[in-house]
């Protein structure tokens, strides 16, 4: 088979396309034909090794070089042969996932446990952008905000691939919801379903908005004593990234926020996507919000298999409208 191979850490150059030996099924294990992957920043932090500071901090991070040589953490493709013990799933199933590696190539290892049924209503590229980004909001809508119907619901970096999930996932819930992003991007999100935009490159958000419930700040703009003027003294803060640095960033911006939640009545977290068994749980929900329209993915662009490290500069660059698939022949 067909793989992307990083050996050292560096630029999407270091990509490479080669031939490698297609991996075999153990026990609870499904092989994959992988139809379609999505780029996340997950991938590049990975490809890049940065921030450094992950290096030392465990988590699939190698100290000098990658730890694993196919990277990708998205996949959405069809069962090609299951391992002893699978009873889940069998040869020619459409199924997603979300993994810790793998999915730059043209099959992959996967746990049982991680698979989910690939949506009906979604093609192979459509489901390939779910599983990172829409876990992700997810996790940080129902777990970490704890949305509710009628509540305010700021979200800042609106238009990028977690946030274009949060505010259509924010909106199912029966919030109401403010975006924050461009001018370029504004109609984009008021599409989505959010009922005020506010453009950041005319306007601070943290100095017009005020009483939400809850914010979601995924590009992890300003600093933690502005973004909170927003929230109501209940409200609950919610960092889900924040700007990329090569040795600390994010990281630093996330200690700040969660120190200084220490001394205030608003609730400050910090969502995490662990790749685990659960995701298969949150996959089956976004499913049956997909099947169900109230949720679309929103791709930006499409590429081929062997412009993958395009495809990952584009990302890398932070100007995607939602997410970016690569489709893998």
């Amino acid at each position: 088979m067909r793989a992307y191979l990083l050996h050292s850490y560096g630029s999407p150059a270091n990509l490479r396309l080669s031939d490698v030996e297609q991996p075999t099924p153990g026990a609870g294990e499904v092989l994959v034909r992988v139809r379609a992957t999505s780029i996340n920043p997950y991938d590049w932090h990975h490809m890049r090794g940065e921030p450094i500071a992950a290096r030392f901090m465990g988590g699939g991070f190698g100290k000098r070089r990658p730890n694993v040589a196919i990277q990708g953490c998205d996949l959405a493709g069809e069962v090609a042969a299951v391992g002893s013990g699978v009873t889940r799933f069998q040869t020619g199933d459409a199924v997603y996932a979300l993994v810790k590696h793998g999915s730059f190539g043209q099959y992959a290892i996967v746990r049982e446990d991680h698979l989910a049924p690939k949506p009906q209503s979604l093609s192979f590229e459509q489901a390939a952008t779910v599983p990172m980004a829409a876990l992700t909001a997810l996790v940080a809508i129902r777990d970490d905000a704890k949305v509710r119907a009628g509540q305010k619901v700021l979200v800042n970096g609106a238009s990028g691939g977690v946030g274009t999930f949060a505010v259509q996932l924010a909106r199912a819930a029966g919030a109401q919801v403010a975006a924050v992003c461009s001018t370029r991007n504004v109609e984009l999100v008021r599409s989505l379903g959010a009922t005020e935009a506010i453009d950041y490159t005319t306007q601070d958000f943290t100095r017009v908005a005020r009483g939400f419930d809850a914010l979601l700040d995924i590009a992890g703009s300003p600093s933690v004593r502005a973004a909170r003027r927003t929230l109501n003294p209940t409200g609950t803060y919610v960092v889900v990234g924040g700007d990329a640095g090569r040795w600390v960033r994010p990281v630093d911006h996330m200690i700040a926020a969660t120190a200084m939640g220490r001394f205030a009545s608003q609730s400050v977290v910090i969502t995490a996507t662990p790749i685990s068994p659960a995701n298969a749980a949150g996959l089956a929900e976004l499913t049956a919000l997909f099947d169900s329209g109230a949720v679309t993915p929103v791709i930006d662009r499409r590429y081929p298999f062997t412009e993958l490290p395009e495809a990952m500069r584009y990302v890398e660059a932070g100007r995607a409208r939602g997410k970016v698939v690569v489709t893998v022949d």
